[in-house]
């Protein structure tokens, strides 16, 4: 793997990266620079970098009930390359830092890279559901209790 930086999302020019690299890879859920700003205040929020390349991006939601979100987006010109895995080491470790029992991820259902990723990572589908007033399908994934992440 090339080496990969990540950096937390600190200011405007990072949020503006980070919402690109979401929007890119989710299309449907694309946010507003607003919607971005309101999950910075919320999440933890990271930037992958390979050189000055973005490549990756991430979220985690702390826990509630125990259950941390943890999500990784890399461009599909740089995946397989182990750009997903360090962002999903790096979100599992702090939310299991912030107290996290349980780890979930969300996949867009045609994202098959991202289904295939978490599947190879433990995770097990535990709900597929289309938003209302949407078409597009989701998957939740859940990592068993004791499964290995990596």
């Amino acid at each position: 793997m090339t080496e990969l930086r990540l950096a937390t999302v600190d200011g405007e020019e990072m949020l503006e990266q980070w919402r690109y690299m979401h929007n890119v890879v989710v299309p449907p859920a694309a946010m507003s620079p607003e919607d971005a700003r309101e999950r910075l205040g919320r999440y933890r929020l990271v930037n992958a970098y390979s050189g000055d390349a973005l490549v990756g991006c991430s979220t985690v939601r702390p826990p509630e009930a125990g259950v941390a979100t943890v999500i990784a987006r890399v461009l599909p010109g740089f995946r397989g390359r182990g750009f997903g895995a360090a962002l999903y080491a790096d979100g599992l470790a702090h939310a299991r830092g912030a107290g996290a029992e349980v780890i979930e991820t969300c996949v867009l259902a045609v994202n098959e890279d991202g289904l295939r990723f978490a599947g190879r990572h433990g995770f097990v589908a535990a709900d597929r559901y289309v938003l209302d007033g949407e078409t597009d399908e989701w998957v939740d994934l859940r990592l068993p209790p004791g499964g290995a992440a990596y």
